[in-house]
């Protein structure tokens, strides 16, 4: 994972959406599906499903038929002219802390709880709304969820700072009470080639993925362009889920004192209830990959030098699989290695082989308790809201340096300088405002802010007051409150990448989106705000009357 050697930490409180385009070339269409597993450090297990669909859109057969490439999907590119777009559905909030926040997964796949929309659009300013209405209403149709709220001018917005190439032609929205549930997952799975019949999707066993603590489905559509004229030579679909899930405790046959808890032992078949089958048939590749973050191969290598049995000049297949911290239960087919030392190593397996009469079931068996921690983002970032009554409030925003921050600063031997505390109004280096109009769109503000690296904490507190709405405006639940969308904070001089060697890079999308260089992106919680509410009992008397 790369970090820019400079001693001053540059945080945009903006949208920063992955919205540029790809530089490959879709000749023909095709699928491919992939499942990444990877042990979480609080005793949980992430489950990670990548679909990708690619169609080239050169002929002018593209929107009326296709073998592989969903033709839904690709009706609404056509007609609504879409450029880039990204929907995701999601229960449950992404813990930062446990589960990390500077990896690829994380920065592209962690979302807010309820519904989240952007689109960019290739059409002129003055008819992106127009389209923008009318996508929110073929996806809610499609997925059926209540995406046609966002058609309101008071319910999207159109940032001006996440992408100057898409500026004027983005939209971005939220519905942060929106209920998740199999309604939203089935018409999801229909886009897949073989559905939930075949292949990895067989796997999603509805129960397992709603008792989760976190569970994100994911669409992300783009245009792929042509890098000898630039012109677009086809659409690539990303169909993605992340599920976080507590597997049953198996003791691996050890046993430990009461005070020291192993890693629960997990297979397949024992989250999903299901084991896998053999591939879809219609896909080009289908594998599986474990992987072994950071954090935890330095402790199983610090586990290995303590033990004198363990041969370190083996280097086989054989010693990957069985370590002293804990035993796989199958033999990989490829194993691969970041290029820094100590780092992520992933195991990869083909389902190619594998049919109803020999199903694939891999189980990871711990030997070993172990104690790691997940590579964390600069800033650790909570949203909260303060004051009281019902005239005036604010919300608060409080920034708290990580071990990342800490490493970052012995590597490149910054000197810690303890002064008098600052306004945070001193490290503002651009700020946007668009206040609120009544009935017509909502407020937004967009900050830069760059803070120098031995910061210890921040707190950006915002005022507002509260105002009186008419009693049509109110929601159902009227005293339940409002809700504030989860605010986005990037960090542009961080990326989250994985460095495989050349000879690892092979066809597989998830290795390839893995190695992506994205910026590190977090989001914060939701908020509720209580209002003023009448008294509805009395003003239905009064207009009885």
């Amino acid at each position: 994972m790369a970090l820019t050697p400079t001693t001053i930490l540059t945080l945009s409180l903006l949208l920063l959406l992955p919205i540029l385009s790809s530089a490959k070339v879709v000749e023909e269409e095709q699928f491919s599906e992939e499942l990444l597993l990877k042990p979480l450090p609080d005793r949980k297990i992430l489950t990670h499903f990548h679909f990708q669909t690619e169609a080239p859109i050169s002929d002018h057969s593209f929107a009326r038929h296709h073998s592989l490439f969903p033709k839904s999907i690709a009706q609404l590119v056509k007609k609504f002219h879409i450029k880039a777009m990204e929907l995701s559905f999601t229960q449950g909030r992404w813990n930062y802390e446990r589960w990390g926040g500077f990896d690829p997964i994380s920065s592209q796949n962690a979302k807010p709880p309820g519904v989240e929309l952007w689109a960019v659009f290739d059409v002129p300013s003055h008819q992106v709304d127009t389209c923008w209405k009318n996508l929110t209403h073929s996806l809610s149709g499609l997925f059926c969820a209540s995406i046609n709220v966002l058609e309101s001018s008071s319910s999207y917005s159109a940032p001006k700072w996440a992408s100057q190439s898409a500026l004027g032609s983005l939209r971005y929205g939220t519905l942060p009470r929106e209920a998740v549930c199999t309604e939203n997952l089935t018409p999801w799975l229909k886009l897949l080639p073989c559905r939930d019949k075949a292949g990895l999707s067989a796997l999603m066993d509805r129960p397992s993925i709603y008792r989760s603590f976190y569970h994100s489905q994911r669409l992300h559509l783009t245009t792929s362009t042509a890098p000898a004229d630039g012109l677009d030579s086809g659409v690539i679909l990303e169909q993605t889920l992340t599920v976080v899930f507590q597997p049953n405790i198996q003791r691996a046959g050890i046993s430990y004192p009461d005070d020291i808890k192993i890693q629960p032992s997990w297979s397949l078949s024992s989250i999903f209830g299901r084991k896998i089958s053999g591939r879809c048939v219609l896909a080009k590749s289908s594998n599986v990959y474990l992987q072994v973050e950071k954090g935890l191969v330095t402790q199983l290598e610090n586990l290995e030098k303590n033990k004198v049995a363990y041969d370190s000049n083996d280097t086989g297949t054989e010693v990957l699989r069985r370590n002293l911290g804990f035993e796989l239960s199958i033999t990989p087919d490829r194993v691969h290695r970041e290029l820094e030392k100590s780092s992520s190593i992933l195991y990869e397996y083909s389902i190619k082989g594998y049919n109803d009469t020999e199903q694939f079931d891999l189980g990871l068996i711990w030997k070993h308790p172990i104690v790691w921690s997940s590579p964390h983002a600069p800033l650790y970032a909570s949203r909260f809201l303060m004051g009281i009554g019902n005239e005036r409030g604010s919300i608060a925003i409080s920034l708290k340096s990580t071990d990342l921050t800490k490493g970052f600063i012995a590597a490149n031997n910054v000197e810690e300088k303890y002064e008098k505390p600052h306004a945070v109004t001193d490290f503002v280096e651009k700020m946007s405002v668009s206040p609120s109009e009544d009935k017509v769109s909502p407020g937004m503000m967009e900050l830069v802010l760059r803070f120098p690296c031995e910061m210890k904490s921040a707190v950006l507190n915002i005022e507002f007051d509260k105002g009186f709405l008419h009693i049509d405006e109110y929601p159902p639940d009227a005293n339940q409150g409002f809700d504030i969308p989860s605010a986005i904070i990037s960090f542009p001089d961080f990326h989250a990448a994985l460095q495989f060697p050349n000879n690892s890079i092979s066809i597989s999308p998830i290795l390839s989106k893995l190695q992506e260089k994205s910026p590190v992106l977090s989001y914060t919680e939701v908020l509720l705000v209580p209002l003023t509410t009448p008294d509805f009992s009395e003003l239905q008397r009064r207009k009885d009357f």
